[in-house]
Formats: structure tokens, C-alpha cells, sequence
């Protein structure tokens, strides 16, 4: 007989084992594709892959955990039965799972979530997609696992082979403490961003990212997030008449667009500025003296006045600007990451033009589910908090931006061009701390936020001074753009258009044409296809963006916020509520015209978000 105090550990370290062995078997039931990774991919996938191993193994054992909690206070309960017919359980229920998993992946291309339950009610099909499976070896597999691991359990991880050496109170506490522990391993580990599939994203070999997920975890995230992903509960009209509407907004008029590079393959140098509201920007209208570098450099470039983002979340703001994908209400694409392998992404064209690709962040990329995303558009190098001296970070988030610059700037030194390299600054997120003197008096929030934004304006123009002098800058186009908007420094309401306008800049040594504004509106999913237009890449697959810099027959702004969008024409806003399914703003002039556009754009666009 061991201890009870070395039980808990050990039943943890149970089901840890057994995840460890369906990700092997995962791997050889599909031989033909794990021959094309390498020895360090596999070790890659085995080592990233722990950690969700270990949150799943902590919900798993979270119900024996408490159990045993119980049993310490009422010895009379049968607790080693209990645990041993729940593990049996679990088992075959999760081998049951894994093997469906061996299969579907053949078909479908994605591990096992959520999409079996549309078929729920189409019990036909489900059998017609599973009449080809190899059953008998499904069987085999999923019976001989359950076997294995079920005398593993029985002859050392069953609770009857321990006995319990301490006084009921102080096991009690002590089985309090590994129930509570629990927690850690849960949500991926101390830090700030709960863990999530981004965590085994590593490679741009779909497969091999794919083999790094724990089955049963991803199976119960997407669960939990079903009915927003599954769903379209935006039906205004008929499809085809929601398709026809959005349709009209894009219809081209006769391409007028003038080309403003003077470099046929310009290096493009992405930087999306953390919060950047227009209301602090003056070029804009904005507060004076916020943003000195910026307004400077709007007034050489080209600046596009009217400009909002498409959403009010950096996650979903940088889906609109890198993919040009409208934003959903209620939840985002970015968190499904088999949704966002079907989107397109800028630095998939350059990659395929023959560019460098590089991503850089100061924070954490597996922050709502960046990584996966950022792996799906198949960067070359990506950099983030944990490229960074740790001395370097803020409280909260990471790397500060003037850091965060100096990095760029070494980088972009050698790397070789052409190069697309995407810059996302983060000081300006709350709690707004910065590593220089405040510039302007006040402890309110929107006077730290005001001071955060200066700081990152401060460390751009210091990045820009020096940039100017590389070698590479007269053949760099500077793009420069907000990830979403800010409510401060008013407390504009969550659907008011002043929360929503952000800057947008073209600038760099590879511009042709400087000094100019375009007042055309537009939203964050328009940049892309302006961008590459100017590029003369292809920019068809970016179908929910414009170009701006072309004449449009219906100009328009689209954004949502929570349950509801706002839809922008000039001089005309119509906000509306998709609950209380009414205007909550309504501007003079707004036609029903208008409204019936805003109404298709938001049905369509969360449609095509289901269907992907």
C-alpha cells in the first residue's frame, strides 16, 4: 500500500500519459502525413502539446479531486468504486472520441469540435459520411487503448492500492490544496491570457499544428462557443436578397485609381497602433499635442480621413486589416482556427510574390488566439513578449513599444528584401503605463490613456527618425493604422461613430505622391485590397474590401459593436440594435434605402462567417 498524499499527482499524471498516447496514436494512424515532418516538428508537437494535455487532464481529474475532498469529511462514502468507474467511463467515452477523431481528420481535414452537432438532426448523413470507415480497426483501436490504459489504472493508479497516513483534517486540507491547484493547469499556466489552441500553433504545416491539439479539449471549446459559431440570428430578409444588396455596395465603377509608388516592389512596413482614436489625433480634428509625429507624418504622406474600424477589439480589428474579413458581433473568427485557415491573409500574397514576412508584438501572440491566426497566414518569423528582456515590460501586457521599435528596426536591417513586416504596438492598452514622464497633468484614466498615446507617438517618431536613415527606406511604403477605436477620453457610447474613427496613413520613402487626404469613407476591411492594388498583387480573394483610392458608386463604413452595427454613408449614420431590433441612432437624411444596405451587409457577412 503507498501514501494518499502521492495519489492525486499521480491520477493527474494518469491522464496526462493517455493524451500523450492518442496524440501517438493520432500521428501513426496518419502515417502518410507525419512522414513529411521533421524529427524536431514531432518533438515540437509533443512539447507544445503538454500543456493543453495537461488542462484537459486537470478537468478531468477535478471531479476524483473533490471526491477524495468529500471522502475526507465523510469517510463512510465509497470513493475508490466511484473513481474507478468514472475513470472506466471517461475512458471509453474519450477512446470512443479519439478513434472518430482518426477518421474525421481523413475526410475533414480538422480535429473533432463542434460541427458534428449540425448534423444532428440529418442522422442520414452523418451514416453515409462514416459508411466508408475502416470500423473494425476504429474498433480495434478504441477497445484495445481503453483495455491498456484500464490495467494501467487498475494495478497502479487505482485509489484502493493507497491508504490514507494523516488525520482526516489534515488530508482534508490537504486534498483542498491539490483541488485548488487544479486551476493553474486548467488555464494554461500563471500568465495573464488563459490558454487556447494558439498554444501548439507552430508551424505552417496545417497537419502539424493540427496533431498538437488535444482532441477532447478543442472538442469542448468549440462547444462551449456553439451557438455562436453555428448559428446566424441576424435574418432581415431572404438570403438571396441580403446577397444581392451587398453585392451593389461593391460594384465597381471604371477604375480611375492613380498610382502613388514610385518602387514597383516596395518593402511594406505594417504598423498597427494599439487604441489609436482619432479623437487625439489633431490631423483629424482630434486633441492638439497628442500625436505631433503622427500629424507630421500624415501631413507628408497620404491620409485617409474617414476611416473607422471594422470592430472594437484588437482581435478583430486585426482579422478586418490583415485579412480584410468584416467582424462578427457576439463573438470573432480569430477564436476558431479552423474558420480562419479559409481566409486570406496579406502576408500569404507577399509570401507568394516572393517577400520576406515577419510579425512583431511586444505582448503575449497566444492572447485571443493570435498565434493560431498569425501561423494560418504563414509568417515567416514571428515575435513577441517572449523575445523580449523581460526587464523591458510593462506590468501587464510586455515589451514597451519604444522596445518593441528598437527590435524592428535592428531586424529590418538585415533582412532581406523585399520584406512585409507587420508592427503592433501595445503601451496605449490600458493600464496605459509608460516608461517616460507623463506629458500631460491629470490621474483620471483618459489622462493616462491620453499620455500612453503620446508615448507610443513618441516612439514611432523616434523609429521613423532612424528608419529614414537605412538604406532600405527610400524602397519602404509605411502603412500605419489603428487596431479599433477608443471611448475615451468622452465615454462615447458603444455604438457612436466618434469611437470607431481611427487613422489610416500611407507614408515612406517609396511614396510617390505625398501631401494628399482622401476623404473617401471606408472601414479597416478596405485596406488590404487598397494596399494591394497600389502593389499590383492580387487582391481578389480580399472580396469585403475596396479600393479606396478608386472612384466608389455607393461609398460606405460598416462596424459592429455588441448586438448591433452602424452603417455609414456621407453625411448620413444609422446605428442599430439587433436586440431591440430598431435604430438606436438614426441621422438626418438616413433613408430606409440605407438601413435595408446596413441590414444585408450584417446578415450576409455573419452568414459567410457560419459557412466558413
Amino acid at each position: 500500500m503507498k501514501r494518499s498524499l502521492l495519489y492525486q499527482p499521480l491520477y493527474f499524471l494518469f491522464w496526462v500519459l493517455y493524451f500523450i498516447a492518442a496524440r501517438t496514436i493520432f500521428l501513426l494512424y496518419h502515417d502518410n502525413r507525419t512522414q513529411e515532418l521533421s524529427q524536431n516538428d514531432l518533438w515540437t508537437i509533443f512539447t507544445k502539446g503538454l500543456r493543453l494535455d495537461f488542462s484537459f487532464s486537470a478537468y478531468v481529474s477535478a471531479i476524483p479531486f473533490l471526491a477524495i475532498l468529500a471522502t475526507t469529511l465523510f469517510p463512510g462514502l465509497l470513493v475508490r468504486k466511484f473513481i474507478r468507474l468514472y475513470t472506466y467511463s471517461v475512458l471509453v467515452l474519450l477512446s470512443v472520441l479519439m478513434v472518430a477523431d482518426l477518421e474525421l481528420y481523413t475526410y475533414w481535414g480538422f480535429r473533432l469540435d463542434s460541427t458534428p452537432m449540425q448534423y444532428l438532426n440529418t442522422p442520414g448523413e452523418m451514416a453515409a459520411s462514416a459508411a466508408g470507415a475502416p470500423i473494425l480497426l476504429l474498433s480495434i483501436i478504441a477497445l484495445a487503448t481503453s483495455l491498456v490504459f484500464a490495467l494501467l489504472f487498475r494495478f497502479t493508479f487505482d485509489y484502493k492500492n493507497y491508504h490514507l497516513n494523516f488525520s482526516k483534517f489534515t488530508y482534508a486540507g490537504i486534498a483542498l490544496l491539490f483541488s485548488a491547484l487544479l486551476v493553474l493547469p486548467m488555464r494554461g499556466g500563471w500568465q495573464q491570457i488563459p490558454i487556447n489552441q494558439s498554444v501548439v500553433y507552430f508551424s505552417e504545416n496545417p497537419y502539424a499544428n493540427h496533431a498538437g491539439l488535444n482532441m477532447p479539449w478543442n472538442l469542448m471549446d468549440t462547444m462551449l462557443k456553439y451557438n455562436e459559431e453555428t448559428r446566424n440570428p441576424y435574418h432581415y430578409m431572404d438570403h438571396e436578397e441580403a446577397a444581392r444588396k451587398v453585392a451593389e455596395l461593391y460594384t465597381a465603377t471604371a477604375d480611375s485609381s492613380e498610382k502613388i509608388l514610385r518602387v514597383k516592389r516596395p518593402n511594406v512596413l505594417f504598423i498597427i497602433l494599439e487604441s489609436y482614436t482619432a479623437k487625439f489625433i489633431e490631423s483629424l480634428g482630434g486633441e492638439p499635442g497628442v500625436t505631433p509625429n503622427l500629424d507630421q507624418l500624415a501631413s507628408e504622406g497620404i491620409s485617409f480621413t474617414k476611416l473607422y474600424s471594422s470592430g472594437d477589439r484588437s482581435e478583430k480589428g486585426m482579422v478586418a486589416l490583415l485579412s480584410g474579413y468584416p467582424v462578427q458581433t457576439t463573438t470573432s473568427i480569430i477564436k476558431n482556427p479552423k474558420k480562419t485557415e479559409k481566409l486570406p491573409h496579406l502576408s500569404q500574397v507577399f509570401k507568394q510574390a516572393g517577400y520576406g514576412t515577419s510579425y512583431y508584438y511586444g505582448g503575449e501572440l497566444e492572447f485571443a488566439n493570435i498565434r493560431s491566426y498569425l501561423q494560418n497566414g504563414k509568417y515567416d518569423r514571428l515575435i513577441d513578449k517572449h523575445d523580449f528582456p523581460a526587464e523591458s515590460y510593462n506590468s501587464k501586457w510586455g515589451a514597451h513599444d519604444h522596445v518593441l521599435f528598437e527590435r524592428v528596426l535592428q531586424d529590418l536591417n538585415t533582412e532581406k528584401q523585399p520584406f512585409f513586416s507587420t508592427v503592433y504596438t501595445l503601451s496605449s492598452h490600458e493600464p496605459f503605463e509608460i516608461p517616460i514622464p507623463a506629458k500631460f497633468k491629470g490621474d483620471k484614466t483618459s489622462d493616462k490613456f491620453k499620455n500612453s498615446v503620446y508615448y507610443t507617438d513618441w516612439a514611432l517618431g523616434q523609429f521613423i527618425d532612424q528608419a529614414r536613415q537605412q538604406t532600405w527606406w527610400d524602397s519602404t511604403l509605411v502603412v500605419l493604422v489603428a487596431d479599433h477605436g477608443h471611448p475615451l477620453p468622452y465615454d462615447d457610447p458603444n455604438y457612436r461613430s466618434t469611437k470607431f474613427r481611427i487613422p489610416f496613413i500611407l507614408t515612406g520613402g517609396a511614396l510617390a505622391e505625398k501631401g494628399h487626404t482622401i476623404e473617401t469613407i471606408g472601414s479597416q476591411t478596405d485596406i488590404a485590397t487598397t494596399l494591394l492594388y497600389q502593389l499590383d498583387l492580387p487582391y481578389q480573394d480580399f472580396k469585403w474590401g475596396r479600393n479606396l483610392m478608386a472612384k466608389s458608386s455607393y461609398p460606405f463604413a460598416f462596424y459592429v459593436f455588441r448586438d448591433g452595427f452602424t452603417f455609414i454613408t456621407p453625411g448620413k449614420v444609422v446605428s442599430y440594435d439587433n436586440i431591440g431590433k430598431k435604430p438606436i441612432l438614426k441621422g438626418k437624411g438616413v433613408t430606409r434605402e440605407q438601413l435595408e444596405y446596413g441590414k444585408a451587409y450584417m446578415q450576409y457577412s455573419f452568414e459567410d462567417f457560419v459557412r466558413k
